[in-house]
């Protein structure tokens, strides 16, 4: 005679036991962190970081074809720092001249080593810089379009650069005066202006006046 439950009981224990076995897998795959579907998941491309670094062997090569000089550009939103050469001597030419020098390097287009980079500038092309007027101070300076009328970022640029500089500042504040009879104000680069360029940058005194060094 045939016990039909004795074998019934057994199949049913042999589909448990099967049974188990799929969610143990299952659950290895899980802790392995593994997804276990049929899809391809396509996760994208990895982040982008603008490295607002200008590889060193652009910077040796540029130090070689003159004096090397610093300036302000834009680059993530804040202002950085990067190496650039001017042909003239430095010393002994006076502020007008080291003043026009870097700001043809503030209104050049970043390289293509730059621009990959990241950096950009926003000083316009057509701007110029010319000496102090008579009765003014010597260490003013006069841009071809008033300061506060600048984008607030070349502003920035603009005074950061030249106030890191000993023959432009050589009390940390840049004095800029436009084309208009209003008077020169002084500027000075902070930490502020230079992780917020965009925010416009407040003149650190009053009108300047008299014809001091």
């Amino acid at each position: 005679m045939t016990d039909n439950g004795g074998n019934g009981l057994r199949g049913r224990g042999r589909r448990t036991l099967a049974l188990a076995g799929v969610l143990a897998g299952a659950a290895l795959v899980a802790g392995c962190g593994i997804r276990s579907t049929t899809v391809p998941v396509d996760a994208g491309a990895a982040p982008s970081q603008v490295p607002c670094t200008v590889p060193a062997e652009n910077v040796t090569t540029q130090a070689l074809k003159g004096v090397p000089v610093q300036i302000y550009l834009v680059c993530s939103s804040q202002l950085v720092t990067v190496d650039r050469t001017v042909t003239l001597r430095v010393s002994g030419q006076g502020r007008v001249p080291v003043a026009r020098a870097l700001l043809d390097e503030l209104r050049r287009t970043p390289d293509a080593e730059e621009r990959r980079a990241g950096y950009a500038t926003t000083v316009p092309k057509g701007l110029k810089i010319g000496p102090a007027r008579h009765g003014e101070r010597q260490d003013t300076l006069r841009l071809s379009e008033q300061p506060e009328d600048l984008r607030s970022e070349a502003l920035a640029q603009i005074v950061c650069t030249y106030a890191e500089n000993d023959t432009l500042a050589p009390r940390g504040t840049v004095l800029l005066g436009g084309p208009g009879e209003y008077p020169a104000r002084g500027y000075l680069c902070t930490s502020e202006m230079k992780a917020r360029p965009s925010a416009v940058p407040a003149p650190a005194t009053g009108a300047v006046t008299g014809t001091g060094l």
